[in-house]
């Protein structure tokens, strides 16, 4: 790959840069046409090939060390006429180099700082630690939820990739994650390639931010209990899940695809989501029969998770509803807004 190929893959530039670095390319090689130029003008003079070209440096460059040999008139004028040209190419190609160098920092200084203003505004995000293929797939749901993201990655080809707002630098310390936003965000996914990096992001998170709901991805089975004595709330191995979502496939197809469909598609009108019963709420102390969710909103509650983490499924009309439980319902966008609503006090 050329070195402009390298540049636009490596850093993402805007449309400007190609064209920056052509006219750095041109300006090199007018130089070097400039001094192949001078050298053969010598020769033909009856100069030496290293004379020659030791002639063309010093009259190109204006260093002012004698010359070779005394010059005759021609040669002289040859002389003039290649110094001016060769002065004004070599001030051409060293301002084209610098002014591109010292853009592309600017650029990449602005650009951070941008971002960095941009990631400094949000609030109620989730950061993803690891841009590979488990944080890319988690991060396309993410924002097809319209839910705000930032992705840590140490990669800058990784990062070049990123749509949205992003960081570079190594997940585990605490101020590539301050960067992020960690002590703003909703959430934190350790994605990272390696059980040991996870765990160090679990620990400074929490560290950062105890409220913080952290998930965490584990390559292997005997890892997953250890990232939860860190600090993860949720733990989960790919290759587990991806075995038994194979296993639903195979069992019941029509559930896994419609419940696929239901949480990820987004192409039928009703989905399921997770509404928590605020204190403020007027239905705080009444059960579900009084409440008369489904009747009032249209969605069906399927679950209740208690405050205690258990889960209470297909749920009694006699059940009251308390602070704190978390209700899992089915039902459209309108409907689990509303239902939203009335459960938060909102």
């Amino acid at each position: 790959m050329s070195l402009l190929g390298r540049l636009r893959s490596r850093r993402g530039r805007s449309r400007r840069l190609p064209s920056d670095w052509t006219r750095v390319e041109v300006a090199v090689a007018a130089l070097l046409f400039t001094v192949a130029g001078g050298t053969g003008g010598y020769v033909a003079f009856g100069f030496g090939l290293h004379d020659a070209l030791y002639q063309t440096v010093i009259t190109v460059t204006t260093v002012g060390f004698q010359e070779v040999r005394p010059l005759n008139r021609d040669e002289r004028t040859f002389t003039m006429v290649l110094a001016v040209a060769g002065t004004a190419t070599t001030l051409y190609t060293f301002g084209a180099v610098l002014e591109t160098v010292l853009e592309g920092r600017l650029r990449d200084l602005y650009g951070r700082r941008r971002m960095q203003r941009r990631i400094s505004e949000l609030s109620d995000h989730v950061i993803v630690c690891g841009w590979g293929r488990v944080g890319r797939a988690l991060a396309k749901v993410v924002t097809g939820s319209g839910q705000a993201l930032v992705v840590i990655d140490m990669d800058p080809e990784r990062l070049a990739g990123v749509s949205g707002l992003s960081v570079q630098g190594d997940a585990t310390e605490d101020a590539v994650l301050q960067a992020a936003g960690v002590e703003r965000a909703r959430a934190l996914v350790a994605a990272l390639d390696n059980d040991a990096a996870n765990l160090l992001v679990i620990l400074s998170a929490r560290a950062l931010r105890p409220s913080l709901f952290i998930a965490a991805r584990a390559r292997l089975e005997s890892n997953e209990e250890k990232l939860r004595r860190a600090g993860a709330d949720r733990v989960v191995n790919p290759q587990a899940i991806g075995g038994s979502r194979l296993a639903a496939y195979v069992l019941q197809p029509n559930v896994a695809e419609f419940l696929d469909v239901v949480m990820h598609d987004g192409s039928l009108e009703f989905r399921l989501e997770e509404v928590t019963v605020g204190e403020a709420s007027s239905v705080v102390g009444a059960t579900l029969a009084e409440a008369e969710l489904q009747q009032q909103t249209g969605a069906l509650v399927l679950a209740v998770r208690q405050s205690d983490g258990s889960f209470t499924t297909n749920p009694s009309l006699a059940l009251r509803l308390a602070p704190g439980q978390v209700l899992i319902a089915i039902g459209t966008a309108a409907q689990l807004s509303l239902l939203d609503r009335t459960c938060t006090g909102g």
